[in-house]
């Protein structure tokens, strides 16, 4: 049997178990196991299969070629910040991340050990965030020094829990990490959800930033919370993140609502894969990690001043500097698409929530006011029209009167008169 063959029965082999697998993108949390949800969809690659153990993708991928990164990272890469990554695992085995691991991490679930990840979400996550670079590579990771840290809370056998969720932002927050990414919600009732509430409210007041993917489920464009991402609008250190496309617009699955702070690239992501390579996929639940690695680096260049620079300045920092598309914000893409090379290139410490643009220079559009479109005439056409009428009629005019008196004096002369009105002999 081919090689080809081969991958494609273990890709059909993978996809058999999207029950518990899908639980790693959008699960559906509550005090019980979670039920299975819709996941981020993956995007053919190659072969057609997103494989593990995989080779590595040489062009830089389009979320990252927007990107300056020697403005970007001028400041620095993230060195010192410690990123907890609440997902599936973050395997060991892709050489883009085995730097980048912080320890052996926490799992949750039965048998399961937080640096290998059976199921590829968390790993593709902290690829996001913090890969290194890779001669062989064209994709890195936004804050390529910082450290992340494995919370293995599901997996290809066990599903999370509101509960397990808030365990695991507990125990990131008693090791000290300066930013939480959680591509992981639930729509459940907040009603239902009051351990994983108490946990947020623990991280807020230890000054870590949680940052949390908005969904997949806004295809209808119907408008729901998804927790904890919903959470942001009670806490000051949640920022909850939406997709965005290469236009800046809403992806198609992003879940909009009135909690969305922000919005990232989430589609055609290219990212790390168990046992090494890189792979494509799309979701929130790759947007959120994005915005995780430009806040590391935010959190880094400001990090002898904490005080000043805690996540609600954080928060309002990345949404004021994010390019906007519309004057304000929106329940789509929040204040915009996240710009972290403007953010790091800003220095202005927020005192309150963002601003509204004064003027029309959103997503850096000059300041130019647009033509009027008409589907009709213009008044310029219009008069230009006429003289042309009154110009060339004129003309007419003056070339019937010459016309006619040339044909008077042939006729003159055909009938024997003079000019002077004597007759000729004949």
């Amino acid at each position: 049997m081919g090689s080809r063959a081969i991958g494609q029965r273990a890709g059909h082999r993978r996809r058999a178990t999207g029950a518990l697998v899908t639980a790693a993108c959008i699960v559906g949390l509550s005090s019980a196991a979670a039920a299975p949800a819709v996941a981020d969809q993956n995007t053919p690659l190659q072969s057609g299969e997103c494989k593990f153990g995989t080779d590595d993708i040489k062009e830089t991928p389009w979320s990252l070629q927007r990107l300056l990164t020697n403005q970007m990272w001028a400041s620095g890469k993230g060195k010192g910040i410690k990123v907890g990554v609440i997902d599936t695992g973050i395997d060991a085995g892709n050489k883009q991340l085995q730097d980048a691991i912080g320890g052996a991490g926490r799992t949750y679930v039965k048998d399961g050990k937080a640096t290998q990840d059976k199921v590829g979400h968390g790993t593709k996550v902290a690829g996001i965030i913090a890969a290194r670079p890779q001669s062989t590579s064209g994709f890195y990771g936004l804050a390529p020094e910082a450290t992340v840290i494995p919370y293995q809370q599901t997996s290809d056998e066990q599903a999370g829990t509101a509960d397990s969720l808030a365990k695991a932002i507990n125990d990131a927050v008693s090791d000290g990490v300066d930013v939480i990414n959680i591509s992981q919600g639930t729509a459940a009732s907040e009603k239902l959800l009051q351990s994983l509430k108490d946990a947020v409210k623990n991280a807020a007041a230890h000054n870590v930033l949680i940052i949390a993917s908005a969904g997949n489920s806004g295809a209808s464009g119907a408008e729901q919370n998804i927790y904890p991402a919903a959470f942001s609008t009670e806490f000051d250190n949640v920022l909850a993140v939406a997709a965005s496309d290469r236009n800046n617009e809403r992806a198609p699955f992003s879940q909009a609502g009135s909690f969305v702070g922000i919005a990232a690239p989430g589609v055609d992501m290219v990212s790390t894969v168990p046992l090494g390579g890189n792979c494509v996929d799309q979701g929130t639940s790759f947007a959120s990690p994005y915005a995780a690695g430009a806040a590391a680096l935010l959190i880094a260049k400001h990090k002898d001043d904490k005080e000043k620079w805690g996540p609600a300045q954080i928060i309002s920092h990345l949404e004021q500097t994010a390019d906007r598309v519309r004057k304000s914000r929106d329940n789509n893409i929040g204040w915009g698409v996240i710009n972290p090379v403007a953010a790091l290139n800003d220095n202005t410490r927020p005192t309150g929530p963002p601003t509204p643009d004064k003027s029309n220079n959103a997503a850096g559009v000059s300041n130019i006011i647009p033509a009027a479109v008409s589907l009709g005439e213009t008044d310029e056409e219009r008069t230009a029209r006429i003289a042309i009428y009154i110009v060339g009629g004129g003309l007419l005019a003056v070339a019937a009167v010459v016309g006619s008196s040339v044909a008077m004096r042939d006729w003159r002369r055909k009938t024997g008169l003079t000019s002077h009105g004597e007759a000729k002999n004949g």
